[in-house]
C-alpha cells in the first residue's frame, strides 16, 4: 500500500452509464454505500438511501447531500473534520454538497448539549463567523462543487402562519425527549419557548433544499431526525440521516479537544502536522485511517489485515503521516516534514529546517528564552522548562545542559524535550 492508494479516487456518476445491467447497478449501489458507511456510527434510512443511489446512478442526477454548519467559529481540527471527510468521500462520488449556514437560526440560539440555552448570535457575528468556516472548510472541500446557503433565505420569508402549521406537526412532549430539554426541565432550569423553534426550523432546511442525505454528528441526532419527519409531513421523501462518530484526540482515550492539547490542527504547518500523526497510539492507526483519511474499504480491510499480522504500526504510521499531511499540504511540504521528522527524531540528528525562536537579550544566557518559548507555545510555563532542564530534556548545538546560565549566542540550535527544535535569534 502506497499514499496514493490511501486517497480517495472514485469516479463521478457523469462515468455510469444509464444503461447499466440490474447487476451492474446493483454493484455500484454496493460500492457507493460502502465508501458513505466507511466510519459512520449510524444510520437511519438506509433502504432509503439505497433506493435514492439506485435513482441517482440511473439518471445521473446527484443526492442532495446536506450538511448543516452552526457559526460559531472554532478552529477546524481533524476531530472537526470528520464529517468534512466523509462530505468530501461523497463529493467524490459525484454528488451534491450543500453547505447550510445557519444565519437565521443562529440568531435564536441552539441549545443542543448545554444545560441552559446558548447565547444567541448578532447578524455581524453569525455572517463573521460564517466567513471563518468556509476559509476552513474549503481546506477540505472542492469549493467549485460545494453550494453554499444561508438558511435565512428562506427562514426569514416564513409567515406567521407557516411557522405555526409547522409548529403544528410535533408536539411538547417530542421536543422533550431531546436530553439536554429533559435535564432542563428535570432540573428545573428555564427554557425559552422560542428554543423549540431552533429545529423545527433547522429541519425546514431540509424541506427547502429537498435534501436526500443529511450528515451530522450524533450530538445532531434530534434535529436530524426532525427534518426526515417535517420532510413527510410536506410530502416529501424523507432524507437519510447519517451520523459520524467522535474521534479520539492523541492521548487515545479523550476526544480530540483543542483545550485538552490532544489535536491536530488542519492549519498546522506540515512539520507540526507529520509529527502529531507519528504520536497517534498504534491501537488508533486503523481509527485515524478510517476517520481522519479518504482511503477507500478494500485498502482498509489490507491495512488492518496487516495490523493483525503483525505488520510493525511505525510502518503503517509513517503512511498515515503522509497520507493526512498530504491531505492539507503540498507534496514537497509533506516530504519536507518526513525529512525533518527522520532527521529529528529518527536519526536522532538536527533538522535542516528549523523555525527560529527570536530572543530579546536581557541576560545572555539561557534564562532569556524562556519567555519566548511560553509564547511560542513550545512550553506552558517557566518552571515547565525549568523540569525539562533538571531531567536532562535540553540540548545546546546537540550537547545536553543543566544550567540556566548557559550562554547563548545567534544561530545556537535549541531542542527542548524530543519535539521541538529552533535556531535562536537573538536580539
Amino acid at each position: 500500500m502506497n499514499t496514493n492508494e490511501t486517497r480517495c479516487t472514485t469516479n463521478g456518476l457523469t462515468d455510469v452509464s444509464e444503461s447499466l445491467s440490474g447487476d451492474v447497478l446493483k454493484a455500484e449501489v454496493r460500492r457507493q454505500m460502502r465508501i458513505i458507511l466507511k466510519g459512520a456510527e449510524t444510520i437511519i434510512g438506509k433502504e432509503d438511501l439505497e433506493a435514492k443511489l439506485e435513482r441517482s446512478i440511473t439518471t445521473g442526477k446527484p443526492l442532495n447531500v446536506k450538511f448543516g454548519l452552526d457559526p460559531s467559529a472554532p478552529d477546524i481540527h481533524l476531530g472537526h473534520a470528520v464529517p468534512l471527510r466523509k462530505l468530501k468521500q461523497l463529493q467524490d462520488l459525484g454528488h451534491q454538497i450543500i453547505i447550510i449556514i445557519g444565519d437565521f437560526t443562529g440568531r435564536i440560539g441552539d441549545p443542543t448539549g448545554k444545560v441552559k440555552g446558548r447565547k444567541a448570535l448578532s447578524s455581524e457575528e453569525v455572517l463573521t463567523n460564517a466567513l471563518t468556516y468556509q476559509e476552513q472548510i474549503f481546506h477540505i472541500l472542492d469549493k467549485s462543487k460545494t453550494e453554499v446557503r444561508f438558511n435565512g433565505e428562506w427562514l426569514e420569508l416564513l409567515r406567521l402562519e407557516d411557522v405555526l402549521k409547522m409548529a403544528s406537526t410535533i408536539t411538547v412532549a417530542r421536543m422533550l425527549e431531546r436530553d439536554d430539554f429533559q435535564t432542563r426541565y428535570n432540573n428545573q432550569t428555564p427554557i425559552g419557548l422560542h428554543e423549540f423553534f431552533y429545529p423545527l426550523l433547522q429541519a425546514y432546511d431540509s424541506v427547502e433544499i429537498k435534501a436526500d442525505l443529511e450528515l451530522g454528528g450524533t450530538d445532531q441526532t434530534f434535529n436530524i431526525l426532525m427534518g426526515r419527519s417535517l420532510q413527510k409531513d410536506f410530502g416529501l421523501e424523507p432524507q437519510a440521516a447519517l451520523f459520524m462518530p467522535i474521534l479520539e484526540g492523541l492521548d487515545g482515550i479523550e476526544k480530540m479537544s483543542k483545550s485538552l492539547g490532544n489535536y491536530i490542527g488542519v492549519k498546522e504547518d506540515a512539520a507540526t502536522m507529520f509529527k502529531k500523526v507519528m504520536e497517534v497510539p498504534d491501537n488508533k492507526i486503523a481509527r485515524y485511517f478510517e476517520l481522519a483519511t479518504d482511503i477507500l474499504p478494500d485498502d482498509l480491510d489490507i491495512l488492518k489485515q496487516q495490523l493483525a499480522e503483525g505488520c510493525n504500526p511505525r510502518d503503517i504510521k509513517l503512511i498515515l503521516a503522509r497520507t493526512i499531511t498530504g491531505l492539507y499540504h503540498s507534496e514537497e511540504d509533506t516530504a519536507q516534514a518526513e525529512t525533518f521528522f527522520m532527521q529529528a527524531f529518527t536519526q536522532k540528528g538536527i533538522p535542516d529546517v528549523l523555525d527560529t525562536l527570536p530572543v530579546v537579550v536581557q541576560r545572555g544566557t539561557l534564562q532569556d528564552i524562556i519567555t519566548p518559548l511560553v509564547q511560542s507555545g513550545s512550553i506552558k510555563s517557566g518552571s515547565e522548562f525549568r523540569r525539562i532542564l533538571t531531567q536532562g530534556g535540553v540540548t545546546l548545538n546537540q550537547q545536553k545542559i543543566t544550567d540556566l546560565d548557559t550562554h547563548i549566542k545567534s544561530g545556537d540550535v535549541l531542542k527542548v524535550g524530543k519535539k521541538t527544535f529552533f535556531k535562536l535569534e537573538l536580539l
